[in-house]
């Protein structure tokens, strides 16, 4: 990496590649989402590539799939031509971003896939009672949590925040009901 970053910043990028991966994301289009991140200013695909010391080409592929997921985004500097692009910075409003995204990309599927299966074990020999059960146990659970991340989508960062803190006291209420 480009002795500009400081080791902070440095180590920030690195592990946020190393998370990356665990969390499915190629570490190239990590490291330049945690660069952008901490970037005061937005930055060009050149200097990305100088600074993470990566090939241009994976940072144009990297810079495309954080657009697509809504992240970062292009933004134009007076005077230069070439495109400049930034992340977000409030933390809230990434997260929400990246949750809907996740559940477009993978709950959303896997619920239309349960409701086709469930449907379909019905017919007769189709499915025997315990894979039905199985299945429509699944069904439950995936619909309640996509409503569960709907509704807490539409709350104002505030409230989401308070809910957030309030997560073990609000436990303990409703063990004892």
């Amino acid at each position: 990496m480009d002795t500009s970053l400081t080791p902070v910043q440095q180590k920030f990028i690195v592990h946020w590649g190393e998370m990356g991966t665990r969390w499915g994301i190629n570490r190239t289009v990590a490291q330049v989402h945690a660069l952008l991140y901490l970037s005061a200013r937005p930055l060009h695909a050149e200097a990305i590539a100088a600074t993470l010391g990566v090939a241009r080409s994976n940072v144009s592929t990297s810079l495309r799939e954080l657009q697509g997921w809504r992240i970062v985004r292009v933004a134009h500097i007076l005077g230069d031509r070439r495109d400049h692009y930034e992340s977000l910075k409030d933390v809230w409003e990434m997260f929400r971003v990246i949750v809907d995204e996740r559940k477009k990309r993978e709950a959303d599927p896997t619920l239309a896939m349960l409701r086709t299966a469930v449907a379909e074990a019905k017919a007769p020999a189709a499915a025997d009672a315990y894979t039905r059960a199985r299945l429509a146990e699944m069904l439950q659970f995936f619909e309640l949590m996509t409503t569960f991340c709907e509704q807490s989508q539409k709350l104002p960062t505030p409230a989401l925040i308070r809910m957030i803190k309030m997560g073990d006291k609000l436990g303990r209420l409703l063990a004892r009901s």
